[in-house]
């Protein structure tokens, strides 16, 4: 698995897979400090050192996660995060060294997203030159058609776009036969019935207010301060319909939130709601046992937006700066969701099925504390954590032999999502063009750039995948994968 590693720059940090041992802020002599500042903000032509201006921005990013191991970068992976700094780079707004130590810009980003997870508005924050008068359309110029920055923001001197962020808004977009009681036949038809869309609204009020989310997490404990998160809202659309399947979208905001934790309490949501589980498993999950908790496919996990609320408050009616608000790109980043994010959602379901085949395993959960699994049948018979109907669907599944050895224990919830990870190393071109079959096209990392027939050709209108796209057909989604650090934001 895939490390997420990152420092601030004090002590030790990790770029592009190679560890640089820096001195810490307290340990730094004048001359080191001067030298980095000095790094960060100039570059050499001609032999000459030319300084050049840089001011704080936050730009407001739109991607589609598909293809890629997440937002931060990875090294030796395909991320959000590595094709915006290699963009920026080839846009002439940070240096070679910069590109592999984003730090030295005070580079930043709002939240984490996962393998497969897109994002309607992420921000990041950074110093660029103030002597580029497009910004945007520098960097867009070197981005794949499925990352676009959509706006771009002067701010304080200070400002961190992570530290800033009052709190972040996610949805969730699924079908709806994924809440479908127990006792009615799962399948793509499924039209939800008022009584189940009440009852999914229920059980999401639930989560509201301040909890001890430890069981909707890896590596928390129950005494972890951290392990307490504010959730302000959450709740439920009304379902609609989309290529031949009813849908309904979750929509939760929150202070910050832990790896794992938005799709757990999906998972959850979505056993209770299905009678799988007891009504009280949510609030025993906030007690100090392990409770086993199911994780949620990742691939209808959508950030929605980050918000500053006191940063607008604070700086936004100064007279010198503008709010963070970015009314003016709303129409530009419905028609990017529509098109790639959304619709992408859609037809991954369609066509892999992904959130069919995980409710084939929600069964075999046993939703009680860690103790009780270990897979004898007894201990499972008397754990109060699935409801009778859970016991006999769980006996049902492992009788239709439906090949799921594993019951998510706590202990495994980061393996449950586990895919192949090779599928998103980055490929130097020359293997890419060597092991691209006759006839087919390929992406070269980070670019629009295609191997058509072993010869590189350009072409903006293809989405850049990582992945051998056979002529004209779309491309093979990779399965999802969790891979976060501490928070995702």
């Amino acid at each position: 698995m895939a490390s997420s590693k990152e420092n601030s720059g004090d002590g030790e940090s990790l770029c592009q897979g190679v560890s640089m041992k820096r001195a810490s802020a307290s340990e730094r002599t004048e001359t080191q400090v001067k030298r980095i500042n000095l790094d960060a903000s100039s570059e050499v032509e001609g032999g000459e050192t030319v300084r050049r201006k840089r001011r704080k921005y936050a730009l407001l990013l739109s991607y589609s996660g598909k293809g890629y191991l997440g937002m931060q970068r990875n090294p030796g992976y395909r991320t959000i995060e590595d094709d915006l700094l290699t963009a920026m780079l080839r846009a002439d707004l940070i240096t070679d060294e910069g590109c592999t130590c984003p730090q030295m810009f005070h580079f930043q980003r709002a939240a984490r997203t996962d393998k497969g997870v897109s994002a309607a508005r992420q921000v990041v924050s950074l110093k660029l030159p103030e002597d580029v008068p497009d910004i945007a359309g520098a960097i867009n110029g070197h981005l794949c058609s499925q990352i676009r920055v959509m706006a771009i923001r002067r701010t304080t001197k200070s400002f961190n776009c992570k530290s800033w962020c009052d709190s972040r808004t996610y949805s969730y977009l699924c079908p709806t036969f994924a809440f479908a009681p127990v006792t009615e036949m799962r399948h793509e038809g499924y039209r939800i019935t008022s009584e189940v869309l009440e009852q999914l609204k229920t059980t999401l009020s639930l989560y509201k207010g301040t909890h001890n989310f430890h069981n909707f997490t890896a590596r928390k404990k129950a005494q972890d301060a951290s392990a307490n998160r504010y959730i302000m809202d959450i709740d439920c659309g009304q379902p609609f319909e989309r290529e031949g399947l009813e849908w309904i979208t979750i929509k939760i905001k929150g202070q910050s939130f832990m790896m794992h934790q938005i799709r757990k309490m999906i998972g959850l949501t979505m056993a209770v709601t299905q009678g799988l589980a007891n009504a009280d498993i949510i609030t025993r999950a906030w007690g100090k046992d392990r409770v086993d908790v199911p994780i949620a496919p990742g691939i209808g996990l959508v950030l929605e937006e980050p918000h500053y609320d006191k940063y607008n408050k604070r700086y936004g009616s100064d007279g010198i700066h503008e709010p963070l608000n970015w009314d003016e790109a709303a129409q530009k980043i419905q028609e990017f969701r529509e098109l790639y994010i959304d619709s992408s959602i859609v037809k991954t379901e369609i066509k892999e099925k992904p959130m069919l085949k995980w409710l084939a395993t929600l069964p075999l959960h046993n939703f009680n504390i860690s103790e009780a699994s270990n897979g004898n049948d007894d201990q499972l018979e008397s754990s109060n954590g699935r409801t009778p109907l859970g016991r006999a669907a769980s006996r049902l599944e492992n009788y239709r032999g439906a090949g799921h050895q594993d019951k998510g224990s706590d202990d495994e919830a980061e393996d449950e999502d586990e895919g192949d990870l090779e599928q998103y190393r980055v490929v130097p071109v020359m293997k890419v063009a060597e092991a691209a079959p006759h006839g087919t096209e390929q992406c070269i990392n980070g670019t629009n750039t295609h191997i058509v027939n072993g010869v590189e050709r350009d072409d903006a209108s293809i989405i850049k995948t990582g992945k051998i796209i056979s002529n004209g057909d779309e491309e093979q989604s990779p399965d999802t994968k969790d891979h976060y650090t501490e928070n995702i934001g």
